[in-house]
């Protein structure tokens, strides 16, 4: 018998990465993930826990309709722009107008396993399809109703911008290749001229490109994250030079260093304003299991070194990583807070007091949300209690409903800045929104 000869079908990439999750996914363990990740100073660790594919499940986004997030009693929410180009991080100048880093980034990590294409498939899933505007949008309140009529673009023609700083007449923002900066006068609602550029920022591969940034207490110096180019350096370390670590950046001339090392992607930074210390929000590792490794908010410390990749929370070995270095695993220092295994840190700011009743002292955080679990973590904004300094109890939801009651994301928080009067703004990346909270003066 002859037989026929079979016509070649080409498959997409989309097609083969579903067909191959679907047949990798018998061969992972089965079963939903266990309960919510520990939070805190001292969380208990499970074991590690490996397969060939982590969970993924990611949340179909959705639209708001009528709906907007949850705030405590107390409190009310409002969108005070929509339609933006991916919000990243805001930050409000003196005379009270808000600035937007609008951007994105990245985008030229080859894939170095089947699984990383699987993974970058399914994470597109969960973004916007707005094109990135890669410019800082202005939002002014012009009669204080607290509905930000205009509606200005400051800077654009940037590349990815994701922190912003202001030290008096100089506004400085941190693109995914370079710090630079303006002129800035208040009040002023577009950029005189381009740019000038302080220094070059890590660029090679860019695999977590944004640049988190935060001026010091005194203005001499700023103070910039860079994230790391792999999950555990499976790249090689020659791609990790200065990276996953915090630079400490002379904002006049540029020069910079290594300020403390071993964070695998700070991705926020804070000053607290009792203590003038350095505290971050970092992004750890992936595929060691639904509750592990726990994303962290922790001061930052001169020349402390964080363990990635050689170890996590401390001297908890990850064996994954070749060769081991010992010596760095013994070094390595704990974290603050735990914030809960891959809620997707991206913000945070310090309360002011005039927030008012249990989120006076404080840190709050926006949680991007996971893609990495099957059961979802994050989507929210919580507050973290501080007391002398430091943490001081559970983390308490503070804006909800990102995700709705079937699971589909309605918005994704990024950036939290809490403004003079007592308001935090969010920025919220997947429907493009920026919004609002404020005390209503209620218990």
């Amino acid at each position: 018998m002859q037989l026929k000869p079979m016509h070649a079908k080409t498959i997409s990439i989309p097609a083969l990465a579903l067909f191959t999750l679907a047949t990798l996914s018998t061969l992972t363990a089965c079963g939903g993930d266990p309960a919510p990740p520990e939070t805190g100073p001292n969380p208990a660790l499970p074991d590690p826990s490996r397969g060939l594919l982590p969970s993924m499940d990611i949340s179909t986004p959705t639209e708001w309709g009528d709906e907007k997030p949850t705030v405590p009693d107390g409190y009310q929410i409002e969108a005070i722009a929509k339609d933006m180009k991916i919000p990243r991080q805001p930050l409000v100048l003196p005379n009270g107008d808000i600035l937007v880093a609008e951007g994105s980034g990245g985008g030229n990590a080859p894939a170095k396993r089947p699984k990383d294409v699987i993974a970058g498939y399914i994470k597109k899933q969960g973004t916007t399809s707005v094109k990135p505007g890669n410019r800082l949008t202005l939002l002014r309140d012009d009669n204080g109703d607290g509905r930000y009529e205009t509606r200005q673009v400051f800077a654009d023609n940037l590349n990815a911008p994701y922190g912003l700083a202001l030290i008096d007449d100089t506004l400085y923002v941190a693109n995914q290749n370079a710090l630079v900066r303006f002129d800035y006068e208040e009040g002023q609602t577009r950029a005189s001229g381009p740019p000038e550029t302080v220094t070059d920022l890590p660029a090679k591969i860019n695999h977590h490109w944004t640049k988190a940034m935060t001026a010091g207490p005194d203005g001499e110096f700023l103070y910039v994250g860079i994230g790391s180019n792999s999950n555990i350096g499976e790249r090689g370390m020659d791609v990790e030079e200065d990276r996953a670590m915090v630079w400490q950046i002379d904002a006049e001339s540029g020069r910079h260093k290594p300020y403390a090392t071993g964070l695998r992607n700070p991705t926020a930074f804070a000053i607290h304003p009792d203590t003038d210390q350095l505290w971050a929000v970092v992004n750890e590792r992936d595929e060691l299991g639904a509750n592990l490794v726990p994303d962290y908010l922790t001061s930052v410390q001169e020349g402390a070194f964080y363990g990635w990749p050689y170890s996590y929370w401390g001297d908890n070995v990850d064996t994954r990583v070749k060769p081991p270095k010992p010596e760095k695993v013994e070094s390595a220092i704990k974290p603050d807070y735990a914030l809960g295994s891959h809620v997707a840190a991206l913000g945070v700011d310090f309360s002011d007091g005039n927030m008012g009743g249990q989120f006076a002292e404080g840190a709050f955080v926006g949680q991007h949300g996971s893609w990495n679990r099957s059961v979802p973590v994050g989507f929210k904004v919580v507050f973290v209690p501080f007391s002398n300094g430091e943490p001081d109890g559970e983390p308490i939801d503070f804006a909800t409903g990102f995700l709705d009651d079937d699971g589909n994301a309605r918005g994704r928080p990024v950036g939290v800045t809490v403004d003079p009067e007592g308001a935090l703004i969010i920025a919220d990346d997947l429907s493009n929104t920026i919004w609002r909270v404020t005390p209503t003066g209620g218990d």
